[in-house]
């Protein structure tokens, strides 16, 4: 703020930008890190992207019973769903640790006017939209 408690606008736009420039940074490390869950004691394995993308799935031959087809079929089923849970679990830390400290720099000191939402965050923690996670 410059003296008088007027708002400097060009200030302002700078670091609009770099926070845009911070964010698009952030998203890039996400897309391209991938984080793994698994179930069944390593049996299934869930590879997804910081965003949340599966990207591979790794069922261990041990996990199939040649004898009992439709019971090995219901069982890896839900090994496979446990294992993108636990990926997506991991991949919503990590997505909090990369973008949440971008989300409350959106509120600095006392938020920016017009951004509602607490921290002056979109959707912040307890309003509609914003950011996935958060």
């Amino acid at each position: 703020m410059e003296p008088g408690g007027q708002l400097n606008i060009q200030e302002l736009l700078q670091q609009a930008q770099r926070m845009q420039e911070q964010l698009f940074a952030a998203q890039q490390e996400l897309a391209e890190t991938e984080v793994q869950g698994t179930a069944g004691g390593g049996l299934v394995t869930a590879t997804v992207n910081g965003q949340g993308e599966v990207t591979a799935l790794s069922i261990d031959p041990k996990a199939v019973d040649p004898d009992d087809p439709a019971d090995t079929a219901e069982t890896i089923a839900d090994l496979v769903l446990a294992a993108i849970r636990d990926a997506a679990r991991a991949a919503a830390e990590l997505q909090a640790s990369k973008m949440g400290p971008l989300a409350e720099g959106l509120g600095g000191a006392g938020g920016i006017p017009g951004l509602g939402g607490p921290g002056g965050l979109p959707g912040g923690p307890g309003g509609p939209g914003g950011l996935p996670g958060f």
